[in-house]
């Protein structure tokens, strides 16, 4: 019985991130990969990435369905991808709405969000040396000039959307780096939101075929950096995180407007501003900031998963799974 619980409590644990980083994917501006990052699975993730897209892929090729079956980490996947897809499917709609209604609320939580866990992310580096650093702060430099930059319009063609994909998955596996932000910047993000909810059946796999590829590349880079300079690496994506925040500052002033494919009327540039009165909404906006922050200093104490929260290098979570198929 106390296994059938752990097993169920790790089940839940896991679709409640996989819900949380599906969550983070639909906002422009804010990364599934900072949920991972802040829950303590995000190089079990890569690696497990790895493994699918390699080994896994190289026993299918083989005609050794058996055991490729048996080398999928399904117990860390099947949980983490069934909360991801019921956040995308279930509050598409959910969260236009509220960016549209309430957009000063949404991104007031966000930025309390990110801002929280990108402190949380710097404690992990063992030991800040100049390189470390360096690093945090060039990354921090990039990101706040990506975030900035003006978004385009790409052709409305499958080819497109594979691209898009491809291009878009990198980010959302990097904490700092907003896929959906990457979307909006090919202008893709409203078109691939209308195939969610029109249920664009060709759209959706195109375009996922082009996360497949770029996963399955982009992975096996996180991977090779992880093993090698795990340091400058968390201090890398720490400073994505930081430099992120440009985008989800929660008060804009509309610079200029542009009007898409659809010929509708869109923001193009817009500018950070302080709120130019200090109102009721004003309050609850930094309420809901430093709610965000106290959520994230709450799952960071209560080390929601523990075990993967001790800065594991990547070579330990290769031999833990290799233990595991020997179990199964």
């Amino acid at each position: 019985m106390n296994i059938i619980d752990k097993n169920l409590k790790k089940n839940i644990r896991l679709f409640l991130t996989g819900f949380s980083m599906g969550v983070a994917d639909l906002i422009p501006g804010v990364s599934g990969g900072t949920i991972a990052f802040l829950s303590g699975i995000y190089e079990e993730l890569i690696f497990s990435i790895k493994q699918v897209t390699g080994g896994t892929l190289r026993l299918i090729l083989q005609g050794k369905i058996a055991d490729a079956l048996k080398s999928i980490p399904f117990p860390f996947l099947i949980p983490l991808g069934v909360g991801l897809l019921t956040a995308v499917f279930a509050l598409a709609n959910v969260l236009s709405y509220l960016l549209e209604t309430f957009p000063v609320f949404v991104w007031s939580f966000f930025f309390g969000l990110v801002l929280a866990s990108t402190v949380i992310v710097m404690k992990r580096v063992v030991a800040w040396d100049f390189i470390d650093k360096v690093s945090f702060v060039v990354a921090a430099i990039g990101a706040y000039i990506l975030v900035g930059l003006v978004p385009v319009e790409t052709p409305n063609t499958l080819l497109a959307f594979f691209l898009a994909g491809a291009v878009a998955i990198c980010a959302m596996i990097l904490p700092g780096i907003s896929g959906s932000f990457i979307l909006l910047l090919l202008g893709k993000y409203q078109q691939i939101l209308a195939a969610v909810t029109q249920r664009d059946v060709l759209t959706l796999a195109v375009f996922a075929a082009g996360c497949a590829v770029g996963i399955a590349l982009f992975s096996r880079v996180l991977s090779w950096v992880f093993k090698r300079y795990h340091d400058i690496s968390v201090a890398i994506l720490a400073g994505f995180m930081l430099g992120s925040v440009r985008k989800i500052w929660p008060w804009k002033e509309l610079v200029s407007t542009r009007i898409n494919s659809h010929g509708i009327e869109v923001p193009l540039v817009e500018a950070n501003v302080l709120p130019s009165v200090f109102d009721m909404s004003v309050v609850v906006a930094i309420f809901l900031a430093g709610l965000a922050v106290f959520l994230v200093y709450r799952l960071d104490k209560l080390h929601l998963v523990k075990e993967h929260t001790k800065d594991i290098k990547s070579k330990e979570f290769e031999k833990d799974h290799k233990e595991s198929l020997k179990d199964q």
